[in-house]
């Protein structure tokens, strides 16, 4: 299978498993996560996702046997094929779960975008990320995006038109990461921090995620508006009365 699952104490651990191939996406593997991603928005029993790669890598982008095979296809094809993959990044934004990557080794075109998808991006010390797509006489099309949305237009015009790859600390640096972690201390210190959000309150969660999004292109006036209406939704759920009475007692 080129995606394993496993959903313990309310994390679903999506795996990419083609390490042979560095956990290069496939038309398999990018309709097996829009899959899974579906099915967790569901399922109550999954509180928070945690995305991450087979072996030494995390993923090393489009698997190019299949991209050069869809060279002479009719465009429109194509471009269907490609919404594949941006149905994965559309299903992880409106999830109202947050997404993890553990990022291992190497994440590279495709393989960065899928990170960069994410809510929240781990990076081991050694790990690598960047998007070199225009080294093979291809565009990183649909990550620009989020590119420009989290670097700003001069840094992801830089970084798509050179191909250069960044070291773990560069991309915290750039906004592309949430934290670094040494390499010995990676899978236990991720491991608790996907633990803690699934502890969470899947209710504030859900709000937080979904209110930081709206925020986008919206005016300073506009967002404090919507802040007050999600403050006001937050206020009248179980959860809040249970965690704040709960604080109180203390």
């Amino acid at each position: 299978m080129s995606l394993l699952t496993a959903l313990e104490q309310g994390v679903l651990t999506l795996t990419l498993n083609r390490p042979h191939k560095r956990n290069a996406l496939n038309a398999a593997t990018i309709g097996a996560l829009h899959h899974e991603l579906r099915r967790a928005e569901l399922d109550p029993g999954v509180r928070a996702v945690a995305i991450r790669g087979a072996g030494k890598d995390f993923c090393a982008g489009a698997d190019l046997e299949e991209l050069l095979a869809s060279a002479d296809r009719d465009p429109a094809e194509n471009e269907s094929a490609a919404l594949q993959l941006g149905q994965v990044f559309l299903a992880m934004r409106e999830l109202p779960k947050p997404v993890v990557a553990i990022v291992q080794g190497r994440a590279l075109a495709g393989g960065a975008g899928l990170a960069t998808a994410c809510d929240i991006v781990l990076m081991a010390q050694t790990a690598q990320m960047g998007y070199p797509e225009i080294q093979r006489g291809f565009v990183p099309a649909m990550v620009m995006t989020m590119l420009r949305r989290l670097v700003g237009e001069r840094l992801a015009f830089d970084l798509v038109t050179t191909g250069r790859v960044l070291t773990a600390a560069q991309a915290v640096e750039a906004g592309l990461a949430s934290r670094v972690i040494a390499d010995a201390e990676f899978d236990a210190a991720a491991g608790a921090l996907v633990a803690q959000l699934a502890s969470t309150s899947a209710s504030a969660l859900a709000l937080t995620k979904r209110l930081l999004y709206q925020l986008d292109g919206r005016s300073f006036a506009d967002g404090i508006t919507l802040g007050a209406r999600v403050n006001a939704l937050a206020r009248a759920h179980p959860d809040f009365k249970t965690a704040v009475g709960a604080f109180l007692k203390k």
